[in-house]
């Protein structure tokens, strides 16, 4: 497997696939690391002839947890006829009623999806995190470390929930959104929207 991006996020991707019997031998990013704490290969960056070649030999991942740029690169290597890969770890929890997009899924360590929900395109599901029953998270979405997600919650593309969140059933939080850690959300939240605190509030 080839990391693309090489810092703290794709430390995570790492022991995931880790945990799956996955070898990743290489990654790619925009300079090679002086900190390279696996001992990867450097192939350049993803759109660079030794990376793709090496990409399509051994799949990839996209190692990155901004919304924007994940969903930028997937796109971009899409225009190659290129797909990421899933990236689920053992520990997770999965029902076998969710509906799992087939490219860029992470399911970190311990994260719990249940009954019904459907994770779309590229979504990261962070370390512990609880997705309950009908929930729909859209592409390119980020559920944080600790986040519960009660059931029939819809989470718009590109949006972040924050570390330790709590999201009320049947909220609906628009594209393009941030949550702020800790943050309880019991209203609806409009697209492009920033909130925080407890209960939320939209940021002035």
């Amino acid at each position: 497997m080839i990391l693309i991006g090489y810092s703290g996020h794709s430390y995570v991707i790492h022991g995931i696939f880790a945990s799956a019997g996955i070898k990743v031998i290489g990654y790619c990013d925009k300079d090679e690391k002086s900190f390279n704490p696996f001992s990867l290969t450097y192939f350049g960056v993803e759109t660079s002839e030794a990376a793709l070649k090496a990409m399509k030999e051994n799949g990839f991942f996209i190692a990155i947890g901004n919304n924007s740029i994940r969903k930028n690169i997937y796109h971009q290597l899409e225009s190659f006829q290129m797909f990421p890969a899933n990236a689920i770890h053992s520990s997770s929890i999965v029902d076998a009623s969710v509906k799992l997009a087939s490219h860029g899924i992470m399911l970190a360590a311990g994260a719990i999806i249940n009954p019904l929900a459907n994770i779309g395109i590229g979504v990261i599901c962070n370390t512990g995190c609880i997705i309950e029953h009908e929930c729909k998270i859209e592409n390119f979405a980020h559920i944080a470390p600790g986040a519960v997600l009660c059931g029939n919650v819809h989470v718009g593309e590109n949006s972040f929930i924050g570390a330790g969140s709590v999201v009320r059933e049947g909220i609906h939080i628009g594209k393009n959104c941030i949550i702020g850690a800790g943050s309880v959300i019991v209203k609806n939240i409009p697209d492009n929207s920033i909130v925080y605190g407890n209960p939320a509030r939209k940021n002035p």
